[in-house]
C-alpha cells in the first residue's frame, strides 16, 4: 500500500517557539536591564533633581537636623548598586542610608561618631537585621582605625570591599552636631575641615571596591560676606585621592528644610542688605574608583 505524502500538522501547542528571548543586559554595578531601558523612566539621568517634599515612608523621619532626603538614596542605589550590595556610609547620622538599603534589598555598614546616635539608629532595625544586613560602627570616620572595623564587618558579611560609598559630611560649622573635637562641625577653620574630610574620604576610598561608585552630598555656605564653595572644594579633595568625577547634580532644597517659613522674610532682608542670594540648592557629586 502506497504511503501517503500528506504531512501531519502538529497541534499549535507542539510547534516550536521561534521567538527570540533577549539576554538581560546589565552593567557590573547595576541591576538595570538596558534592553528594557524605557521601563526605568523613574530614574533620573539629568543633573537637576527636584523633589516637592521629603519621603517619610519606610520608617524615615526628619527628627535629625541635617540628614539628606531618602529619594537621593533611592536614585543612587538603583542606578549604581545591585541587590545584596553593601553601601558604606561614613557619616551615618539618623540612618537614612541604612533604612533605604534595607527597603531596597541592599545592605549597609554605617559609621557614626556619637554613641547615643548609634543607639537611636539601632532601634530602627530588628536584632536579626543588625546581624545580617545592617552593621553599625561607632568610630571617628577620619581615624585610620575605622578601616580595621569596617573590614571586620565586611568579613562577617562575606565581602572583601563595599560596593557603594556615601559621604554626607557636616557643612563645615553651619550646624554643630556635638561637642566632640573629632566632629567635623567643630573644626577651628575651614582648612581643617577640608583636611579631616579628605581623611574620611581616603578611608572610604580604601574600603570601596575598584570600579564602583561614590556620592558626596554637600552644600556651600556664606561666611564673612562671601560664599565658601564647600562642595567644589571637597569634590577636589576626592579627586586628589584618586576618584574620577562622573557627575555634578544640583538638587533643590525647597520642602526639605525645617522652620524656614518663619524666617523667610528675615533671610530675604539679609540677602537684599548683604548683596547675596539665598541657597535653594545643594550638590550631589558622583565619583567612580578607577
Amino acid at each position: 500500500m502506497a504511503k501517503s505524502n500528506i504531512r501531519k500538522i502538529l497541534p499549535q501547542e507542539q510547534k516550536p517557539d521561534l521567538r527570540i528571548v533577549k539576554k538581560v543586559k546589565t552593567k557590573p554595578y547595576s541591576d538595570i536591564d538596558l534592553n528594557n531601558w524605557k521601563e526605568y523612566s523613574h530614574i533620573k539621568t539629568d543633573t537637576w533633581w527636584e523633589f516637592a517634599q521629603r519621603d517619610k515612608s519606610n520608617g524615615h523621619s526628619n527628627e535629625y537636623h541635617g540628614n539628606y532626603i531618602p529619594q537621593i538614596a533611592q536614585q543612587l542605589y538603583e542606578r549604581f548598586t545591585q541587590k545584596g550590595d553593601i553601601i558604606l556610609d561614613m557619616f551615618l547620622g539618623s540612618g537614612t542610608s541604612a533604612i533605604e538599603a534595607k527597603h531596597m534589598n541592599r545592605r549597609c555598614i554605617g559609621v557614626e561618631l556619637k554613641p547615643e546616635q548609634v543607639e537611636i539608629v539601632k532601634n530602627k532595625f530588628s536584632q536579626k537585621e543588625l546581624v545580617t544586613d545592617i552593621r553599625l560602627i561607632c568610630n571617628d570616620s577620619a581615624d585610620i582605625s575605622v578601616k580595621e572595623k569596617i573590614q571586620a564587618n565586611l568579613d562577617i558579611m562575606r565581602k572583601e570591599k563595599a560596593q557603594f560609598l556615601i559621604l554626607h559630611p557636616p557643612y563645615d560649622d553651619i550646624i554643630k552636631f556635638s561637642d566632640r573635637k573629632e566632629d567635623l562641625s567643630n573644626c577651628t577653620s575651614t582648612e581643617e575641615f577640608y583636611e579631616l574630610f579628605k581623611q574620611v574620604a581616603q578611608n572610604g576610598y580604601d574600603m570601596l571596591e575598584k570600579g564602583r561608585f561614590a556620592a558626596l552630598i554637600i552644600g556651600d555656605k556664606y561666611a564673612n560676606g562671601e560664599i565658601v564653595p564647600l562642595g567644589a572644594d571637597c569634590a577636589q579633595k576626592m579627586r586628589e585621592i584618586g576618584f574620577k568625577m562622573k557627575a555634578v547634580i544640583v538638587k533643590n532644597m525647597e520642602g526639605n528644610e525645617r522652620a524656614k517659613g518663619k524666617t523667610a522674610n528675615l533671610w530675604r532682608y539679609r540677602a537684599l542688605n548683604g548683596g547675596f542670594y539665598i541657597f535653594k540648592h545643594e550638590y550631589i557629586y558622583v565619583f567612580q574608583k578607577v
